[in-house]
């Protein structure tokens, strides 16, 4: 396939690499977005989810295709569909990406190469692109994880991330054992329950977070404005940056949506916190006997662990193909970045969860997305606008 030249390449077709391509696009600016649109949140996250964002956590930077614009085409209010359905929101980005004309190339980068002054990325399909830019918008896709000491203590191929555990149909009338406790813990065990599972456990070493709906409405004005600010998160002490830290992680993890509360208080479904898995054993059927460090024996046919996600930019396999990493500057598994998003390879531009280290950690979540792609703009377009 003939070779494609263009400004900026978009790496993730995802929330934040669509709001920015639809930014780009309303600004003139050439470029070129590769992946299969959506595709985390398509295969990795099961039928019947609801999202804890709300209907103004929308993609548009322009303000233009909101998800209350889709709602009232569809002749929806806010009210009827909060909270919000994971199959609601992928047709909300199905319309934005109609709306906004998306060029999407449904590929994959096979592995990117920095060549002086400007980069070139392989593609499965053949193809291959040479850009002046590249944003990395590859969301949660390659970071998985589960603790090191917790996999030394269950058997090899026994156990599933939740991002793998979706298809839950397969779980009927078996005993399934979570090993996690925040939302995503219980929310898989409610659907499991109502995917006809005979028995969940959860396991979790903290006390049962509250059913109680999460406030994130102070999050909404410090990333807006970042926009004019974006060195604010960077600027502030180390005290401060914890600060802003365990708030979010407190909305996030000390609370449970209340619509869950019903649906996980049922007879078929056991807590147990303040407790280890110390060791899980097969036995003799192909069962497995777990043993909590409470002396508990719990006898199930599979464990889940719901146990988050690590961001390390050296498991991204184009990235690791490349010639990047002898330039690239790594710090706790993040790119260390400048406030245009930039790393320490000139034109190379990480978003979404890898920025977190230096924008924050509401850059794991799509409120985020619109102002990283007005930064983004700004920085691609005029990079005197944006200092380091």
């Amino acid at each position: 396939m003939p070779t494609t030249d263009t400004h900026t390449l978009i790496i993730g077709a995802g929330p934040f690499g669509l709001s920015l391509a639809a930014h780009l696009a309303a600004r003139g600016v050439d470029h070129r977005i590769v992946g299969r649109p959506m595709e985390f949140w398509i295969v990795h996250m099961p039928k019947g989810m609801y999202l804890r964002s709300g209907c103004d956590w929308h993609l548009d930077p322009e303000g233009v295709d909101t998800i209350e614009r889709y709602l009232a085409e569809h002749d929806l209010t806010v009210a009827q569909v909060t909270p919000l359905s994971l199959e609601r929101y992928l047709d909300y980005v199905r319309w934005f990406v109609a709306r906004k004309r998306l060029d999407i190339r449904p590929t994959y980068v096979t592995r990117l190469d920095y060549a002086g002054d400007a980069f070139e990325a392989n593609l499965d399909d053949g193809g291959r692109i040479v850009a002046g830019n590249v944003v990395v918008a590859i969301g949660f896709r390659y970071f998985a994880h589960v603790p090191p000491e917790l996999a030394d203590r269950l058997p090899a191929g026994r156990y599933a991330h939740t991002c793998d555990a979706v298809h839950l149909d397969a779980y009927a009338d078996r005993r399934v054992l979570i090993i996690g406790g925040r939302q995503s813990a219980f929310e898989w065990a409610a659907l499991l329950r109502e995917a006809g599972a005979r028995q969940v456990h959860l396991s979790y070493r903290h006390d049962t977070p509250r059913f109680t709906e999460a406030d994130w409405s102070w999050v909404t004005p410090i990333v807006d404005g970042m926009v004019d600010n974006p060195a604010w998160f960077r600027n502030l002490s180390s005290e401060e940056k914890e600060r802003y830290r365990y708030r979010l992680w407190a909305e996030g993890r000390l609370k449970i949506e209340p619509w869950l509360a019903a649906r996980v208080n049922r007879p078929n479904i056991s807590l147990h916190p303040r407790t280890r898995v110390m060791r899980a054993e097969v036995l003799p059927d192909d069962s497995l006997v777990a043993t909590l460090d409470s002396g508990e024996h719990i006898e199930v046919d599979s464990i889940i662990v719901a146990t988050g996600y690590a961001v390390d930019v050296r498991r991204v396999p184009f990235l690791a193909r490349g010639n990047l990493f002898d330039r690239l500057r790594i710090a706790n598994g993040y790119p260390c970045l400048d406030a245009g998003f930039q790393s320490s390879v000139p034109g190379l531009f990480f978003t979404s969860l890898v920025a977190g280290q230096d924008f924050g950690p509401f850059f794991g979540f799509t409120v985020s997305v619109r102002a990283a792609a007005k930064i983004l703009g700004a920085r691609l377009t005029s990079p005197a606008k944006v200092g380091a």
